[in-house]
């Protein structure tokens, strides 16, 4: 199986490995339904982002490796505090396992 990875545009790459997902969190919202402005200090993380490439799988019990249920485009709600934030090139990604996923939409 090929690993899928994602480049940035300030030309690094990324591979995630085994059961890792990296993802691009959702833009936070800049205004409230009431028409208020927010501050960045005030803006909450999106627990909402775009799946951007994921790793080649988990070693079961059986010691077969099995393929990741993500694919690269898919649209994914995840846990608060889950993954680790990173920087490649110029982009903010995050980095998580796939268990931390909670839904697909």
């Amino acid at each position: 199986m090929a690993k899928k990875e994602t480049k940035s545009s300030g030309g690094g790459k990324l591979v995630p490995l085994h059961d890792r997902v990296v993802l691009k969190r959702d833009e936070a919202l800049g205004k409230t339904a009431g028409g208020i402005v927010l501050p960045d200090t005030a803006k909450d993380k999106p627990q909402r982002g775009t799946v951007v490439a994921v790793g080649d799988g988990h070693i079961g019990r059986d010691g077969k490796r099995h393929a990741l249920t993500l694919k690269p485009g898919d649209r994914v709600i995840f846990s608060s505090y889950a993954g680790d934030e990173i920087v490649v090139g110029d982009e903010k990604l995050l980095l998580l396992r796939e268990s931390d996923v909670l839904a697909v939409y």
